[in-house]
């Protein structure tokens, strides 16, 4: 894999602040002592604020739901900015915090949703950190179930009865341990197998990696791993190496890239670099001959939303959008070619799925939305890369998916999996897709009715989607999408997610899909007042009637391609999952 064509940007930019991306800046500035150099912070505490939900929790993007890893997020990067302090939301994040815990100890990422260490780490620091608040009790005991027999922790309790261990998940419990006490508790591991494996992670060159057989060092990997030796009071064993593997990361006059052979300096690379040398003991006068550079170029991110994007804004093209343009045809044959290559490079080398931004994790949904566009058409060999990925690396031991790897299962990503495994694995993933179902049954709330989360409340697109999912796994009759589809048609046009009242753009996508999908009639005048209704005046489409404004490139996408479908040459929707 060569990232050289990420050097340039031939995918397209949305010019959107990223979430992510915000919170790796402020905390890159802060650790550098550099926060003041930030102008106009006040824009920047705009940009979180607008994430928070009338619940107390925060979203990723406004219109989402609250979720534990973006409320850190937030609440965090806001007590760093100038003028903020602990509680910046007023103890109202506090009770949705919460509402996300289990009895075992744990907590899931939304409620009703299962635990997994990513989300645990996060309410943990959020109700000691932001809240002052004291975890569970209970905590100790599900974190001491995290160790798995090669000595490394898992993501979830059942993973690690799998033995799968990662850095990252060391790096999560460590300090949702050392968070809840203060790093004086009793440890609730074996110290010298955790100690030993996470030094076994790190490579002669220096670095460090996620996992056992991983073969490319990564600088995130080098910070979490170095982040949890520290925990422990322990070094990698050779210090000097990893030092100046972190600073061979830097770019000639710039700021810090991910991995040996990859081009481009980003925000999270930055945030990585400094965050693990400060970690191996790097004081303030051991960044003087960086700090400028790495500040000039974190701040060279920022966006006109008031936050920041991965790298500069104008080259800052992400596989979403891309994706989005390429399903719709917005591009001429040249320009659709070198799109396409620029999305099929934006894969992590020790990861076969495809990133949301280059130098991020592999998600399942943003690896079908490129798959449905193109990526990878003719490469079979790439296709069963893929398949290995999602049936080999990241299904979770209850059948379903999350986002990424070690994330708990959502039905949006287990949709997203069971159609790119359908159309990618062949006859090799057919348990794979069969055990789908088992977690698909575990979100019905009644008989033929799905939730995203087990627990969770039933909507039409989570029961479209588990029952696309069931269809590709196992097969399944159109009579409970038959019967959906009645409940959440709107008399106007266009069906509701919730109800029958008002229509919204991704379940009318997902309904007419579903039809399409079943063999099930559908009425093409009130698909048509639909679109009528949310077509705005520059050609685009709303997410609902009741805005004026376009949703985005990823509404004008299914907008466009629902009008394709309405076509005299009836064009086929693709098997996409977005919420």
């Amino acid at each position: 894999m060569t990232y050289e064509m990420l050097r340039r940007s031939s995918g397209v930019v949305s010019g959107d602040s990223d979430l992510w991306c915000t919170y790796a800046a402020v905390r890159t500035l802060t650790w550098l002592g550099r926060v003041d150099d930030l102008p106009s912070p006040e824009t920047v505490t705009g940009f979180l604020s607008s994430r928070q939900n009338s619940d107390g929790g925060f979203a990723w993007s406004a219109g989402m739901s609250s979720d534990a890893w973006a409320t850190y997020y937030c609440t965090q990067a806001m007590a760093d900015l100038p003028g903020g302090g602990r509680d910046p939301v007023g103890g109202a994040g506090s009770a949705w915090v919460w509402s996300a815990a289990h009895a075992d100890g744990g907590f899931a990422m939304t409620p009703g949703q299962a635990s997994d260490v990513w989300a645990t780490y996060y309410a943990v620091r959020t109700l000691v950190e932001i809240f002052g608040e004291r975890p569970p009790e209970a905590l100790f005991d599900w974190l001491s179930a995290l160790q798995a027999k090669d000595g490394g922790l898992a993501w979830s309790p059942a993973h690690a009865k799998d033995g799968t261990s990662d850095v990252r998940a060391c790096y999560y419990a460590l300090t949702a341990w050392s968070t809840a006490t203060g790093g004086q508790g009793p440890l609730p591991w074996s110290r010298e197998r955790l100690t030993s494996w996470l030094k076994d992670r790190q490579s002669e060159a220096g670095g460090f990696t996620f996992q056992a057989g991983d073969d490319t060092d990564c600088l995130w990997a080098t910070f979490r791993a170095t982040s949890a030796l520290s925990r422990l009071g322990e070094t990698p064993r050779d210090p000097e190496a990893c030092v100046a593997w972190i600073r061979a990361r830097l770019t000639p006059g710039g700021s810090f890239t991910r991995w040996p052979g990859y081009p481009v300096p980003d925000v999270w690379a930055a945030f990585c670099g400094v965050g693990a040398l400060r970690e191996l003991g790097a004081g303030a006068e051991d960044f003087e001959d960086i700090a400028d550079r790495v500040v000039e170029t974190v701040l060279s991110f920022r966006t006109g939303q008031g936050g920041f994007t991965y790298r500069a804004p104008e080259l800052a093209s992400d596989v979403l959008t891309t994706s989005a343009h390429l399903i719709a045809g917005h591009f001429s044959d040249t320009g659709e070619r070198d799109a396409l290559r620029w999305t099929e490079s934006c894969m992590l080398p020790n990861e076969d799925g495809i990133m949301y931004m280059p130098g991020r994790g592999s998600e399942v949904r943003c690896t079908l939305w490129a798959l449905s566009a193109g990526a990878f058409r003719d490469d079979t060999a790439a296709r069963g890369r893929i398949a290995d990925w999602l049936a080999g690396s990241i299904q979770n031991p209850d059948g379903g998916f999350g986002y990424w790897e070690g994330r708990a299962s959502d039905m949006v990503s287990t949709c997203a999996a069971a159609e790119i495994l359908h159309r990618t694995g062949g006859e090799s993933v057919a348990a794979h897709l069969r055990d789908i179902a088992g977690y698909v049954a575990t979100c019905e709330t009644a008989p033929g009715q799905y939730a995203n989360v087990p627990g969770g409340r039933p909507t039409l697109r989570a029961t479209l989607q588990a029952l696309r999912a069931l269809n590709r796994a196992v097969g399944t009759d159109g009579a409970p999408a038959c019967d959906a589809l009645a409940l959440h048609r709107v008399r106007g046009g266009g069906f509701a997610n919730e109800g029958n009242r008002v229509p919204d753009l991704l379940s009318t996508y997902e309904a007419v899909l579903a039809g399409d999908e079943f063999g099930l009639a559908w009425d093409a005048g009130h698909l048509t007042k639909f679109l009528d209704s949310v077509r705005t005046a520059d050609g685009g489409f709303a997410w609902t009637p009741l805005m004026a404004a376009s949703g985005g490139p990823l509404a004008d996408c299914l907008g466009r391609r629902l009008e394709m479908r309405l076509s005299p040459e009836r064009h086929a929707l693709p098997p996409l999952a977005l919420s």
